[in-house]
């Protein structure tokens, strides 16, 4: 294993409205990532990879906010924005858009050049079942 750095992840866990649902989607993105499932328990799914420990709970009856509890997830309130994986090169990011599209998941945008986020980057940016904005990017300068 791997020393510890300071400011290195250690996991990130997101809440989903059905869990099942989420595993099966996660499943195919994390070991597309290099993840593999580390537990499966009924009040959550865990993978260990690169990056540290994904975990998905099931949300608790009644804890959405607001009244709809079949709204998609909102990242522009408070709260999680998206989540971003590194791709070492632009064939992963591609090949993760393929992986995307067999399932029938949500691409938003890409896989395309995002001149914006600065020289080279290339991404593709999706959804999981509960609307939670993620991405699979290349940045040459970061490697």
């Amino acid at each position: 294993m791997a020393p510890v750095k300071l400011g290195s992840l250690s996991h990130i866990c997101l809440t989903v409205r059905d869990l099942s649902v989420s595993v099966a989607f996660y499943d195919a993105v994390m070991d597309f990532l290099g993840y593999r499932r580390s537990e499966t328990q009924d009040d959550y799914v865990e993978w260990e990879g690169p990056a540290g420990w994904f975990i998905l709970r099931p949300a608790q009856e009644g804890a959405a906010a607001g009244t709809d509890d079949h709204r998609p997830h909102n990242r522009w309130a408070p709260g999680l924005h998206h989540l971003a994986w590194r791709a070492a090169c632009r064939a992963e990011v591609d090949a993760l858009a393929e992986r995307l599209k067999a399932m029938g998941a949500t691409i938003e945008s890409g896989p395309d050049d995002q001149p914006d986020y600065g020289e080279g980057y290339y991404a593709v940016f999706f959804l999981d079942p509960d609307g939670i904005k993620l991405e699979l990017a290349h940045t040459p300068a970061a490697g």
